[in-house]
């Protein structure tokens, strides 16, 4: 799969232009799904896995490549189909991603190529489609329907992340936060959202949650039609950078244009490459960026954040 993955400065052109690319791949039969090239570091043939003794069945192995030892997860198996077949591994490909500031590799059966999308085409999933779902967003390219898949989910129930906050720190900064303005935290991951809302629930901040930037953009728009000012309702906003109908890039950027939201602090938190998103972080204006999911980090940042207001 040489070249395909455009470079770092060519994707870096969409930021707060609302766009972004999805690499699209199948894993059983001929559905598309997708995700997001900034998520990407390779596309390989698959290759040799060498077993882990005890592991899970969705880990199909590891892999040693570029001199990194990687686990490979059958993405299939993860969202509740058939396991990719033994026999057919030689020709499936695995997709190695940075996520959480980890990296893995997702075994898939093809691959299908890189779209160019802008964010307002990329939508929720349908309402009705419950709660455990591994989707996190849907789109159409030539009348054929593309699911984004939740890896955020996924991960969490591959490899669950440490979630609560540690007793030191709590202990340490009982008083810190008492009587400020809730935070606004917006993702569109579920498994994000109840991470975040725990982790500032346990420092007792109080928290206004949405699923995209376009929500997000509409309520801090209805709280200050009054003509008050966002931080008169918020003590800051946390975002996620990949969000269907508005990514938060976009969302970074109308807010500062804005002169009754400008003032808001907005730190964005997403699970894309801390090194792709420090000049993006800059070119729309954000406050601050920290990486997914530290919840003890995260603690910290936002009680010296708020202690400086």
């Amino acid at each position: 799969m040489a070249g395909v993955l455009d470079s770092v400065n060519q994707r870096t052109q969409m930021v707060g232009k609302n766009r972004l690319e999805l690499l699209l791949f199948r894993l059983r039969g001929r559905q598309i799904y997708g995700i997001n090239v900034f998520k990407v570091k390779e596309v390989l043939q698959c290759p040799k896995l060498f077993s882990i003794p005890s592991s899970l069945p969705v880990v199909r192995g590891v892999a040693y490549t570029r001199g990194a030892t990687i686990p490979i997860i059958d993405l299939a198996m993860a969202i509740g189909m058939p396991a990719i077949p033994q026999e057919d591994l030689a020709t499936s490909f695995v997709i190695i991603t940075e996520y959480n500031r980890k990296t893995q590799g997702f075994l898939v059966s093809g691959v299908e190529g890189i779209v160019n999308m802008n964010w307002e085409d990329i939508l929720p999933p349908p309402k009705g489609a419950g709660r455990d779902v591994y989707l996190t967003a849907v789109t159409k390219i030539d009348d054929k329907l593309i699911e984004v898949i939740d890896v955020e989910k996924v991960l969490s129930e591959v490899a669950p992340l440490k979630e609560d906050v540690g007793e030191d720190i709590l202990s340490r900064n009982a008083s810190r936060i008492q009587g400020h303005l809730p935070v606004l935290v917006v993702d569109d991951s579920s498994v994000a959202r109840r991470q975040i809302e725990r982790c500032l629930k346990a420092i007792g901040m109080d928290v206004v949650t949405h699923n995209d930037g376009k929500q997000a953009l509409d309520y801090l728009g209805e709280i200050t039609a009054d003509g008050s000012k966002a931080t008169d309702h918020h003590s800051m906003m946390i975002s996620d950078v990949e969000m269907p109908e508005m990514d938060g890039y976009t969302l970074v950027a109308r807010c500062k244009e804005n002169p009754l939201i400008s003032e808001l602090f907005i730190m964005l938190h997403t699970s894309l490459s801390g090194v792709f998103n420090k000049a993006m972080v800059q070119k729309v204006g954000a406050d601050d960026f920290m990486a997914k999911f530290s919840p003890d980090e995260l603690a910290e940042r936002v009680m010296d954040i708020i202690d400086e207001k």
